[in-house]
């Protein structure tokens, strides 16, 4: 019995990705940025972290990610081991963008207090 992935799954694990290519290039950047001015510290990746928030928009990162999870949630299925894997795989990314979601955005608000 070989089923065929869902359409639905397939946008889940791309909402759910998408962030991250974002994120590996802000990255990039900050870590550019480091260099050329020096600097170090939370403050300075902080910094660059935030810039890339306010980029993607809040809300669209944190809906886009929440979906993702629910869609995955609702595909697993008993007879695709390979689909259950990717899906705890991309779950787990998800949980974590949102975690460093608030982490950096409390962190930056932190800091300009």
């Amino acid at each position: 019995m070989n089923e065929q992935p869902s359409a639905r799954f397939w946008w889940a694990v791309l909402l759910a990705w998408a962030p991250w290519v974002a994120t590996l290039i802000e990255f990039g950047y900050v870590l550019r940025d480091m260099w050329t001015a020096k600097a170090t510290g939370l403050a300075a990746v902080t910094g660059g972290f935030a810039e890339m928030l306010v980029l993607w928009g809040v809300a669209t990162l944190l809906t886009s990610q929440l979906v993702a999870i629910v869609w995955l949630w609702r595909s697993f299925s008993r007879n695709n081991f390979f689909r259950n894997v990717v899906g705890v795989a991309t779950i787990a990314m998800s949980g974590l963008m949102l975690v460093l979601m608030v982490f950096f955005a409390r962190s930056a608000w932190l800091l300009r207090r």
